[in-house]
């Protein structure tokens, strides 16, 4: 990072301590507190920092626990048997204790005395960054003030230089130092913005959010893989509808998912449904702890212009299996240059969205050659979503949904010889009949006896 970013910011110390706070150890991990007394008790400062920090301040219970201290990582390494030292850009030391890793990280400083490490820039970006110093330096170095808090494992007490406690109460993110500097040096801090914002129902300082219209287009300059990260993060860490409702609103979802902004800039309501509908499902599987996967998620967002592709192609007199595919490899195509979906996931996108055609074809052997696909639970779901495009999208689900509840014997016997039934039709025929009620002949009367008037 560039020294001069933050030379107009001078931290300032405020304590809170253990008293005025409501951290609480019994809601961090063992392995953090492990980690945290054994650098304490070797001599090092060891603190708590970060989102953990943040979160726990705002009532949350973090998965992650991050440390911070002033021992090098050849130090930690030496007092932990179970740690590991990984990374070129910014040297780390993960102490590995089963599935749980905690990240020490040494301070780093501004690099103006020449400190111990070294650091590397091009173009205005860190490609290398690894000059140690002293707290102070550590916190100004941070993107957001709410993450640039410190719990102190030797009082218990909580450490703010820059202001995050006031961002907390005023339910803000703030950058520290100048926003577009800040941006320049690392573009994806835009994404990070946004998504910390919806996940903790925070607003974003106008200040942070202003450059966004001028620099969102570096985000075309990260690493694709970095960004399939961070769109993980966006969308599957239960907060996905805010997450892309507030990528729409700061006029960045154009720069990580292009053709999902050109789709919905075309007024499609049915559109804008199922991609919301989507999100929220997600949230809700997340929220149960139910398994979501990626493919799934990218196949909603990216459907617009797929369908509309095809749809294209079509009408130009493509065979519909071959409009199907040439859209959805120009589309992923086009998409993993800016985030890099891994082949399994675009693999199963492709056959979820190859599928929904096949779902209006009710004869009787291609209905249980769809039900016997691999992907056809998938792209049942993914049917099911796109009720909002018609009256007849909407029944085509409710018939098949009923099919999957009957006997095979019963559905073949419905579906005939291969007809194709009209939805109403096929769902009246499908369903189960209906017992007839005997009724009881009357007790106690005579053939003349009308019971009435």
């Amino acid at each position: 990072m560039n020294s001069e970013t933050r030379s107009d910011v001078s931290p300032v110390l405020r304590i809170i301590p253990r008293d005025q706070h409501s951290i609480s150890r019994k809601n961090i991990s063992k392995a953090a507190l492990r980690v945290l007394y054994r650098l304490h008790d070797a001599g090092f400062a060891a603190y708590l920092v970060g989102g953990a920090v943040r979160d726990l301040l705002l009532g949350g219970h973090p998965k992650d626990f991050d440390v911070a201290t002033n021992a090098t990582p050849e130090e930690v390494k030496g007092l932990f048997r179970n740690c590991r030292l990984i990374g070129r850009r910014f040297r780390l030391a993960h102490v590995v204790f089963g599935p749980e890793i905690i990240e020490v990280a040494t301070f780093r400083g501004t690099g103006e005395e020449g400190g111990e490490g070294d650091r590397h820039i091009v173009d205005g970006r860190i490609v290398r960054d690894n000059i140690w110093g002293s707290i102070e330096e550590d916190a100004v170095r941070r993107d957001f003030r709410v993450n640039a808090l410190y719990y102190d494992i030797a009082d218990f007490s909580v450490r703010d230089y820059v202001g995050g406690m006031r961002d907390l109460e005023d339910r803000s993110m703030r950058l520290i130092g100048d926003p577009e500097q800040r941006y320049r040096e690392d573009p994806v801090r835009m994404l990070r913005a946004a998504r910390l914002a919806a996940k903790l129902d925070f607003n974003i300082d106008p200040a942070a959010s202003a450059p966004f219209a001028t620099l969102g287009n570096l985000l075309g300059e990260a690493a694709p893989a970095r960004l399939f990260d961070e769109s993980l993060k966006l969308f599957l860490a239960g907060h996905g509808l805010k997450s892309f409702k507030m990528l729409e609103a700061c006029g960045l979802l154009k720069f990580l998912f292009p053709a999902t902004a050109r789709a919905l800039e075309r007024g499609d309501h049915a559109l804008r449904a199922l991609v919301e509908q989507g999100l929220a499902n997600t949230d809700a599987r997340i929220a149960e702890g139910k398994s979501v996967t990626p493919a799934f998620l990218y196949a909603v967002l990216l459907w617009g212009e797929v369908r509309d592709q095809a749809n294209g192609w079509i009408a130009q007199g493509y065979d519909a299996n071959e409009a199907w595919q040439r859209a959805a490899v120009h589309v992923v195509g086009e998409q993993c240059q800016r985030v890099a979906i891994p082949r399994r996931f675009t693999f199963t996108m492709e056959e979820i969205w190859a599928l929904q055609p096949r779902f209006e074809q009710i004869h009787r052997k291609r209905v249980f050659r769809l039900m016997s696909h691999p992907r056809f639970r998938a792209a049942f779901d993914f049917l099911l979503l796109r009720a909002h495009e018609s009256t007849g999208m909407r029944e085509l689900g409710e018939w098949w949904a009923h099919a999957q509840q009957l006997p095979p014997e019963m559905l073949a016997a419905a579906l005939g010889g291969g007809g194709v039934p009209s939805h109403e039709a096929t769902v009246a025929s499908t369903a189960p009949a209906r017992k007839r009620r005997r009724r009881r002949k009357p007790v106690g009367r005579g053939k003349g006896d009308s019971g009435g008037a």
